[in-house]
């Protein structure tokens, strides 16, 4: 018999724990505070706080932690034991209601975006009953939100929670006026696509580009990458094969619907998906996925990558984000339903989301721009930085026809009307995925493909899910005043197909026609970190984020400083490890090399024998070695000069225009002596060392 059903959940304080071990009026309580947001009386919160502690008790715990998710784009915990001080030098495991709800962790070193002065150190943790409780390290992990003294958020979660919240509201408004009385909520769903690498834990220590930065920053290419595609859904090697297996334990344990894993196309690289819950607990899961993945690899002597882009001219990993919505009782709006009044509501829920796409291209794109995506988005392994829309043919077809009035296809000779016809029964899988589409509709659900590897899944759901909502109250203002609700929803799905079709793109989005047809329609193409985060405080996307109570101007202005200053952090560290490792690895093991040939030629013409291949490869060597260090000499100065306390877009544009660019030139002529240099003689694993060594 499997252990799977008995362990899947066993480290979690879950609905089925408070159940059995609530009384039935505090259960209630708790169902309705996590199902409807009703507030957690102090009573029902002592209860609850209490009966947590014996259960994590009994599993071992002897601290607990409010888990929070800060700008810094990994968790944050601070660990408190449960232990309370008695007379006779005696010890309580206690744990009240008031710890459970409120927490208050240092604030003045997380990154607030001028927020708050550094000498402000209050910030507060708030419980979020929505997620479950969970047992980690032997610590009780209460998931939380972050905010400052002053009520702003300081993390990526609170947001995500508001803009559940700005979808449910804008969502129940369309449901009731198609008569639907029995939906008490709309949420956000969310199944992700974890993409990672998983590299020999004793040659990542020898690579300081990889310790230091996640990524290579030298690597000559080997002489097998992945041009045979034999990786791609291979036979999983037996140590890989041992990892994932552990992470399913481990995953199951915490509650995490870990489902399909398989070998990507990448030699050593890997995918892990999880099964759909909603936006907020699977921001979560995702976290733990990451941190998991990191933690059972070292059991294993592996390192687990999550950059974007380990490896130059390797394809790179991203984190598909299946989104969908979907009500209380269990109805998918993004499914076509059987009858005319589901059909309409359907396509209004799908007109509203595609005007979302086009209305807000700059946030999509915002939502998943930083240092690491930006060495993906863009090459053919991941969705181009022109965001568009998937739709197949078939759903395309139905679209033109109800704009035009033509009928729907040649065979049938129907005419699309809203409301009076049934659209074609399709299957969810009418036409071929599109895997170079950044947002594909893939049968009741949209993929948003152009989601890094690193990133949480709280801002580009926290981006979508106000986007959609800002576009449904638009549709809800105008129908809830209609007189002809009939004639007035054609008229709203007709007009918005036709104003915003061009966001619709069913080729290849690789293509360079593409890129030109799109910038014929009017489309972004944020090619960078640097191009895109301007748009983020527009007057409009403010406007929009205080409209829905998701985030305030200042809070915007605060997440935009926020990721450009992490954008050029990231570059300024790439580059200092880039000269150290020049200084300290490369060049003297160039020059070592060089001495031995020389040498060696020496030695040759002593005994009069013709020196042969030794004076053409010094040559080389000496001419890429003369290059590198000019190279590294500018570098250096770029770095240098790189302007202090200044606009943060200035200062992020002058890392990616200068630094970068010039840290893409002084890798050329250092990977150049890397294919001349013997093998004993260079500091580093090579390519196909970490490509090829996990067996």
């Amino acid at each position: 018999m499997s252990k799977v059903p008995e362990m899947f959940g066993s480290l979690v304080f879950n609905d089925t724990v408070m159940k059995e071990r609530l009384p039935k009026t505090i259960y209630k309580a708790l169902k309705e505070t996590r199902e409807c947001g009703k507030p957690l009386e102090p009573n029902v919160a002592d209860v609850v706080a209490n009966t947590m502690k014996e259960w994590a008790l009994e599993k071992g715990a002897t601290h607990f932690t409010h888990w929070f998710q800060p700008m810094t784009g990994i968790t944050a915990e601070k660990h408190d034991s449960f232990i309370t001080p008695t007379s006779g030098e005696k010890v309580l495991m206690e744990f009240s209601g008031k710890e459970l709800i409120k927490g208050e962790p240092d604030a003045s070193s997380f990154p607030s975006g001028g927020l708050r002065a550094t000498f402000e150190a209050r910030g507060y943790t708030a419980w979020d009953p929505t997620s479950d409780a969970f047992i980690k390290d032997h610590s009780l992990c209460i998931p939380t939100a972050f905010c400052s003294y002053g009520g702003e958020a300081l993390d990526k979660k609170t947001p995500l929670l508001r803009s559940m919240d700005a979808i449910n509201r804008q969502a129940m408004r369309i449901l009731r006026l198609f008569g639907n009385t029995t939906a008490k909520r709309v949420i956000t769903t969310v199944g992700p696509e974890q993409e990672y690498f998983l590299v020999d834990k004793d040659m990542y220590e020898k690579r300081k580009d990889l310790v230091y930065t996640g990524r290579t920053l030298f690597g000559a290419k080997p002489p097998k990458g992945q041009e045979m595609e034999d990786h791609y859904f291979g036979v999983i090697k037996p140590r890989v094969a041992a990892f994932m297996n552990d992470l399913n334990e481990e995953l199951w344990k915490l509650g995490i619907l870990a489902k399909t894993e398989h070998n990507e196309v990448a030699p050593s690289q890997h995918e892990l998906a999880i099964i759909f819950t909603t936006s907020n607990i699977a921001t979560d899961h995702n976290q733990l996925v990451m941190e998991m993945m990191k933690k059972v690899a070292i059991k294993h002597n592996l390192i687990c990558l999550l950059h974007e882009k380990p490896f130059d001219g390797i394809n790179g990993s991203g984190k598909h984000n299946n989104w969908s919505m979907s009500t209380d009782t269990g109805e998918n709006l993004l499914e076509p339903g059987d009858s005319p009044s589901k059909n309409a509501q359907f396509l209004l829920f799908l007109t509203s989301v595609i005007k979302a796409v086009d209305e807000h291209q700059d946030l999509l794109r915002i939502s998943v721009a930083s240092a690491g995506n930006d060495h993906r988005l863009g090459a053919n392994e991941a969705p181009p930085a022109i965001i568009s829309m998937f739709l197949g043919g078939e759903l395309t077809d139905i679209l033109t026809s109800i704009e035009t009035g033509k009928p729907y296809s040649e065979k049938d000779k129907v005419v699309m009307e809203i409301g009076s016809d049934i659209l074609p029964r399709f299957p969810k899988d009418t036409t071929d995925r599109n895997r170079t589409s950044p947002f594909a509709f893939t049968g009741n659900k949209f993929e948003f493909r152009s989601v890094g590897s690193t990133a949480s899944l709280a801002c580009p759901n926290m981006m979508l899910n106000t986007s959609v909502a800002d576009e449904l109250k638009q549709f809800a203002d105008i129908l809830e005043k209609a007189d002809d609700f009939k004639g007035t929803l054609n008229k709203i799905i007709k007009d918005t197909i036709h104003d915003h079709k061009r966001i619709i793109f069913n080729g290849n989005n690789y293509s360079p026609e593409w890129i030109e047809e799109a910038d014929k329609r009017g489309l972004l193409n944020l090619r960078s970190t640097v191009d895109a985060m301007p748009y983020y405080v527009k007057d409009e996307n403010i406007a929009m984020f205080e409209r829905h109570g998701v985030l305030s101007s200042t809070e915007v202005h605060a997440r935009y400083e926020i990721e450009l200053e992490n954008y050029y952090k990231q570059i300024h560290i790439e580059a200092l490890t880039m000269l150290d490792m020049i200084k300290k690895d490369i060049l003297p093991a160039a020059a070592s090399y060089q001495k031995d040939l020389a040498g060696t030629a020496a030695g040759k013409k002593e005994i009069g024998v013709p020196v042969g291949f030794e004076e053409s490869l010094l040559k080389k060597i000496a001419g890429f070695s003369d290059e590198l260090y000019n190279d590294m000499e500018v570098l250096e100065n770029d770095v240098a000069n790189a302007p202090q306390n200044d606009d943060m877009l200035r200062i992020a544009s002058y890392y990616h225009n200068t630094v970068f660019e010039q840290m893409e030139k002084t890798r050329k002529p250092a990977d150049e002596i890397e294919s001349l240099v013997g093998s004993k003689y260079w500091p580093y694993p090579t390519y196909g060392d970490l490509l090829f060594s996990v067996i």
